[in-house]
């Protein structure tokens, strides 16, 4: 009687598939940031679709929404080590085939935006953001970059894969 196959067996084989999808997120990440760098002044704004998006180019030395920006400058190195330790783990994770394929995906999307933005600071001192949402005049959603989209939807792919495999 020929052996079952486990019940992971070919999933091994695909798992530099996430790795590859992370390091893509990264080089597609810094050549917007290289793109808006080179092409705007910093601080200049070009309206999209007026009233509701712009591009823009603004400097963050912080995290998410400009958090700890005026700490004094040991915020990037918190920001750099919380960076390759989540990254860490949730590559460590993917090679021992701990996740679902949705989780797996989550994470290369964290990977990848995390890494993104330790790149930023490593060769900037501070993290180039582009993307400005905002309606009109009377309210402005912090800047962003493609980076943290991928964080933001890997972690909402996160909670969605939580509903679907409770632990």
């Amino acid at each position: 009687m020929p052996e079952a196959a486990h019940p992971l067996q070919g999933r091994a084989d695909r798992r530099w598939v996430w790795f590859a999808l992370a390091a893509a997120i990264i080089v597609l990440d810094q050549l917007t940031k290289l793109w808006f760098n080179g092409a705007y002044s910093y601080g200049e704004v070009r309206p999209v679709i007026p009233g509701y998006f712009n591009f823009t180019l603004l400097y963050n030395p912080g995290a998410a929404f400009s958090f700890l920006a005026d700490a004094g400058g040991w915020q990037k190195w918190f920001f750099t080590l919380l960076a390759f330790g989540v990254s860490g783990y949730l590559g460590w994770q993917i090679l021992q085939r701990r996740f679902s394929a949705l989780m797996d995906c989550a994470a290369a999307f964290i990977i990848g935006g995390a890494l993104g933005n330790v790149i930023d600071r490593m060769l900037h001192g501070h993290v180039i953001d582009f993307i400005q949402i905002h309606y009109y005049d009377s309210w402005y959603y912090p800047a962003f970059n493609l980076a943290d989209s991928f964080i933001c939807v890997g972690a909402a792919l996160m909670v969605i894969d939580s509903f679907r495999h409770p632990h």
